[in-house]
């Protein structure tokens, strides 16, 4: 579609305007505003005119407008994460929020529940609410849909795991090299059957956390067993329920490799229901892991700085940093859990059941 006036219709780098959209169709502002805001008693004619310079444009309806128009300024930004009940998650938000709030800005934040169709729906909608930037921990594997949205200004930081088909900041966990120090110790500690558990090679986490282990059997000279990985393991109880299989099989591991701290809590239940000394390494830390009734150790990152590190370079954008996007890897660390000589172990199965 081209328009009669010589001028552009907007500037490149900025998001299109209802003003720009007018100049466009060649219509006035107000009959913009009615279209898209799906006001009656438009023109059929008209409509399609300014319908399809949004589309050329790539404008979207400004939600804060009306916080604007009664002169209320509203600096904000979006956080989009997996799932508020994961301490891992609600600390990125609170830390998130913190700094948002002495920036004096708004912070809203959403859940996209792991679900990439429902992480596209919120990001959108964010742009939508003219956000001034966006922190994403993505589920999905396919993130093209929001170049246009940074060609219109929008800044996007991914943390935790990267964003795909796109050029964006990223602050993320050194996942590969804290995965090959952990099963570095168990290797140290004679162990050379290692069950390795894990949600899905298809999340960048897993897929890298999954390769330090390969890499450390390797540097040992020990052959990669496909039979000890499991995946699928989602929560607790398919954790507990994996772990209880791999220990019935005729050869089981001597030690296990729990590649998130969901998967570790099971893993731990089970080993302690079955009175295991099957060693125990899970990835990130998670309250109370001090508190486990077995040794355990847990390869431990500061979740707080990964998500000031990210909020910062955000802000950093914001403000006009147009350097080039960079990916910032922070270090990991193994930390020693459990209070094993504090508690009495359970009972066997059968003793408990004894009268």
């Amino acid at each position: 579609m081209t328009s009669e006036h010589s001028e552009p219709p907007h500037r490149a780098g900025r998001r299109p305007t209802m003003v720009d959209v007018a100049r466009l169709a060649g219509v006035s502002l107000k009959t913009v505003s009615r279209v898209v805001n799906g006001e009656p008693h438009v023109q059929r004619a008209m409509a399609d005119r300014v319908l399809a310079a949004v589309a050329e444009l790539g404008f979207q309806r400004n939600h804060m407008a009306s916080a604007l128009r009664a002169g209320r300024a509203s600096a904000t930004i979006g956080l989009i994460i997996e799932e508020l009940a994961n301490p891992f998650y609600s600390t990125i938000a609170h830390v998130t929020a913190e700094i948002a709030r002495d920036r004096d800005t708004l912070l809203l934040s959403a859940s996209s529940e792991e679900d990439p169709v429902r992480e596209e729906q919120l990001l959108r909608d964010l742009c939508s609410r003219r956000v001034d930037g966006l922190l994403v921990v993505p589920a999905g594997c396919d993130h093209s849909f929001l170049n246009s949205q940074v060609e219109m200004g929008i800044p996007v930081v991914f943390l935790d795991r990267p964003g795909t088909n796109i050029e964006a900041d990223a602050v993320l966990l050194d996942n590969r090299g804290g995965a090959r120090s952990g099963v570095r110790r168990l290797v140290a500690d004679g162990h050379r059957r290692i069950g390795v558990l894990l949600d899905s090679v298809d999340v960048h986490t897993m897929r890298e956390r999954l390769a330090g282990a390969q890499d450390a059997l390797a540097d040992a000279g020990i052959g990669y067993d496909g039979a000890l990985v499991r995946g699928g393991v989602r929560d607790p109880a398919t954790a507990a329920a994996a772990v209880a299989d791999m220990l019935t099989q005729p050869n089981p591991p001597t030690a296990f490799l729990a590649l998130n701290n969901r998967i570790t809590v099971g893993a731990v239940q089970e080993l302690w229901r079955r009175s295991s000394d099957a060693a125990l390494v899970g990835f990130d830390d998670f309250e109370l892991s001090h508190l486990m009734p077995r040794p355990l150790t847990v390869i431990g990152y500061d979740t707080r700085e990964l998500a000031r590190r990210a909020a910062q370079l955000l802000f950093a954008r914001i403000d006009g940093d147009r350097s080039r996007p960079r990916t910032v890897v922070l270090p990991t660390e193994l930390l020693e859990r459990g209070l094993v000589p504090l508690l009495d172990k359970p009972a066997s199965p059968s003793a408990r059941h004894a009268r």
